[in-house]
């Protein structure tokens, strides 16, 4: 079994001047190191996103934020009160023993290095940074639409106290049982309460400890290749592959990091037809990938080939038993299993993995001091890592 020896891998990068690029996010951004890798150039700096991102996340506002005078309000002080006891609760009892995880077992150098992949991920950009900090660029991938950055004068319009309620509500479910659930990201994220997910994707990383550098609106041109487009682009067919594209800095330590999010199908049926986003997945080739609360998708025969993807291009895989059949990590993977696993929770119990079974009865297996996937808190948790051989 592979058992890494590591201790906290750091970035470390070249410095980034940034300066403001508009008159309506005058304040100028914060300088941070960058690190050097295949997606090393910068999104345009705009410190508009992290003062946003902050007011949402229930933070107080910079010097010169746009929000100050919001946040005098009750409604804004109720939010920050109810989200300092939301995320209180997680950092209390869930992200220490996430933390330990992290630097135990995750943290060998190919690892820390390599760009983190993340399909079927929703917003979640709290959960891919608590466990692969150190990476250099994280690429999560959903069926929800990127969304915009709306301007102050649109926040100001709303009725702040319903507005800030259903915000509160779009990430109590990651705060509360570590995912996202579908059903509530149908009601939530398709303009019912934000356009997409540019807005609870800064919400979870200012509160995690980082501050937004910058941001760009992206797709992928017909080679693969992550270009800028207009927020209001149109694809002239069926798959635009649209995106988001934004720097932050980790606030410890002032690495700067990218994270990339594409609306994608990843059914095979419309990955067949997407050669734009296959040609992109091929230049993340030494990925690390996190399967998490995928609705047991990567176990279906019609998601063979992002499946199969995740297995030829990555160097390793953290998933719980939602993510990839424990049948596929033969050799030359090596495979660490932790927690305990009965069966998949609810509605997805048909979907036992005998062999996973037996795997735990029969295997060394550590122990998972934290909750996390389906079923948390009412079945015991499990997570599989996979290794190949450096």
């Amino acid at each position: 079994m592979y058992i890494p020896n590591c201790s906290r891998m750091r970035v470390f990068s070249l410095a980034l001047g940034l300066v403001a690029i508009s008159c309506n996010h005058a304040p100028k951004p914060l300088a941070g190191k960058v690190s050097q890798d295949r997606f090393s150039a910068a999104a345009p700096p705009d410190r508009y996103a992290d003062d946003l991102g902050r007011f949402l996340a229930g933070l107080p506002a910079r010097t010169g934020g746009p929000f100050g005078e919001l946040e005098q309000q009750p409604a804004w002080i109720k939010h920050r009160r109810e989200l300092d006891r939301a995320w209180s609760r997680f950092e209390e009892d869930s992200l220490p023993a996430m933390s330990a995880f992290q630097k135990r077992e995750l943290c060998a150098t190919p690892i820390a290095k390599a760009p983190v992949f993340y399909p079927f991920s929703g917003p979640d950009a709290l959960m891919v940074t608590v466990f692969f900090p150190d990476n250099p660029v994280y690429v999560m991938v959903g069926l929800e639409p990127a969304g915009t950055l709306p301007p102050p004068r649109q926040i100001e319009r709303r009725n702040l106290d319903e507005y800030l309620a259903r915000i509160r509500a779009t990430v109590a479910s990651e705060l509360g049982r570590s995912f996202f659930v579908t059903r509530q990201m149908d009601r939530q994220f398709r303009g019912q309460v934000v356009d997409g997910l540019f807005l609870p994707i800064l919400e979870l990383l200012v509160r995690s400890h980082h501050t937004i550098l910058g941001f760009r609106y992206v797709r992928l041109d017909d080679a693969g290749q992550v270009i800028e487009r207009p927020a209001g682009y149109k694809a002239p067919g069926k798959i635009g592959n649209k995106g988001l594209e934004i720097d932050f800095r980790r606030d410890d330590d002032q690495s700067v990091h990218k994270l990339l999010y594409f609306s994608v199908n990843l059914s095979d049926q419309r990955l067949r037809e997407n050669q734009p986003f296959l040609a992109f997945l091929a230049s993340l080739k030494g990925s690390a990938t996190l399967l998490k609360a995928t609705s047991y998708m990567v176990h279906k025969q019609e998601f063979s080939i992002i499946r199969e993807r995740v297995l030829s291009g990555s160097v390793a895989v953290l998933q719980d038993d939602s993510g990839i059949p424990y049948r596929f990590f033969a050799a030359p993977w090596t495979v660490q299993l932790y927690g305990a696993y009965l069966r998949p929770y609810g509605s997805f119990r048909w979907l036992q993995q005998a062999d996973l079974r037996k795997a735990y009865l029969s295997s060394t297996t550590k122990p998972l001091t934290f909750r996390i996937g389906y079923g948390y808190g009412k079945i015991p948790s499990n997570l599989l890592f996979a290794r190949k051989p450096a």
